[in-house]
């Protein structure tokens, strides 16, 4: 099978995008307005950026031509915070994303805890494994849409306790929600260990 995009709509190349780039991590977003209100919003076009200084990123497509409340937030703002959801947490990061008007909170419609954070104003869900306080670095737009790509500088981490050892998170305790196309999603899966590829031996000596 051949497939020009040429002559795919934007929806149906989103479509086909998200089930050819799977799994994809998700960025559990909380966000405060100017007036107060905390916004969650999962996003799964998510990755970091830079180890120096630590980075990640996201991207935040418009929703009916508008931003949306995440990305209005984070400009405003000029903050936000990563959460990382464990397995238990699916239908909740699911239940996220519907839209819900700007004034309206989504941690309060889903009973879901926040907890001020360390460094920045906008709070962190309180029963997440991971939370990456994050300051904006910059924002990049892509395509026709206007799609954002924000990158933010992480000031803090909160990484609930037993889950980390030597600056390496146990994955299998983590238990990450893993993204699929359409509404579907993935639990971790069996790891398989490799060896460093430093220890690997790629040619003649």
């Amino acid at each position: 099978m051949k497939i020009n995009p040429d002559i795919l709509t934007t929806s149906d190349i989103y479509k086909l995008l998200t089930g050819v780039v799977v799994p994809r991590p998700i960025a559990w977003v909380t966000t405060m307005s100017p007036t107060g209100i905390v916004n969650l919003a999962p996003f799964s076009a998510f990755t970091f950026v830079s180890s120096a200084p630590p980075m990640v990123g996201i991207n935040i497509g418009l929703r009916g031509g508008d931003l949306k409340d995440t990305a209005r937030n984070i400009e405003a703002m000029g903050e936000y915070v990563v959460n990382i959801g464990d397995e238990t947490m699916m239908e909740a990061v699911h239940r996220s994303a519907i839209d819900y008007h700007p004034s309206i909170s989504e941690p309060e419609i889903l009973g879901l805890k926040t907890v001020p954070s360390d460094v920045i104003r906008t709070p962190r869900l309180r029963d997440v494994p991971i939370s990456l306080e994050c300051r904006l670095s910059r924002t990049v737009e892509f395509g026709e849409p206007g799609t954002r790509f924000i990158a933010g500088q992480i000031l803090m981490f909160h990484i609930r306790d037993g889950l980390c050892s030597d600056n390496k998170i146990d994955a299998r305790m983590l238990r990450p929600i893993c993204r699929l196309g359409g509404p579907n999603y993935a639990r971790l899966g069996e790891i398989v260990s490799m060896q460093h590829v430093g220890d690997v031996v790629t040619g003649p000596r």
